[in-house]
């Protein structure tokens, strides 16, 4: 039973790749199940790097979810008695995933949304730096530098397309990246042949 107004919000969880985004994204979730919350959970469909249908961190916790092309396409799927949405790698979705965190806010929805903050080259990723401005809670997580075992806060591409001209999304795990602090990050890696 609900007492009092139902309202929604929108908390954002990020941080450099390896950093437990995910990780905090499936802990959020599980917790509104267990207080018997209703949850859908949203991927997009360029992430098939562990399943095509289920968000999956790194160490292999998962939780089923509908993968979508387009933002727009979670307002159509989320059911009337959804009280909580979660929406894993937000980064790669297009600028209308802003208003659509927005329109479930306004709904009464949970909002919680994982993304990287920056591209492999430091600069800010995609529709996350709008999403992170209407956010009411901000949660930044860092991961170990692979360089010198500091804090974190970047992603450093280290194989397929690097340098100035590369395109900003390709989807990989430790196959392509590792995380680095703001010290030991390259933010223009130069490609070896």
């Amino acid at each position: 039973m609900i007492h009092g107004p139902i309202h929604g919000f929108i908390e954002v969880v990020c941080g450099s790749m390896f950093s437990g985004k995910t990780e905090e994204l499936l802990r959020r979730i599980k917790r509104a199940q267990i207080a018997k919350q209703k949850v859908q959970v949203f991927k997009p469909l360029i992430d098939n790097r562990y399943s095509a249908d289920h968000v999956q961190s790194h160490d292999a916790n998962k939780v089923a979810s509908v993968p979508v092309q387009f933002a727009r396409d979670i307002l159509e799927r989320v059911d009337d008695n959804t009280r909580v949405v979660g929406i894993d790698e937000a980064q790669f979705f297009d600028d209308g995933i802003v208003e659509v965190a927005q329109k479930l806010a306004y709904r009464g929805v949970r909002v919680i949304a994982a993304g990287l903050d920056m591209d492999f080259r430091g600069m800010p990723f995609g529709p996350m730096p709008k999403l992170l401005a209407v956010a009411e809670e901000v949660t930044k997580l860092s991961a170990v530098c692979m360089v010198c075992g500091g804090p974190a806060t970047r992603t450093q591409r280290t194989a397929g397309p690097m340098g100035t001209d590369a395109t900003q999304v390709v989807v990989g795990a430790k196959d392509l990246y590792e995380a680095r602090c703001r010290f030991c990050h390259e933010p223009n890696p130069v490609e070896t042949a």
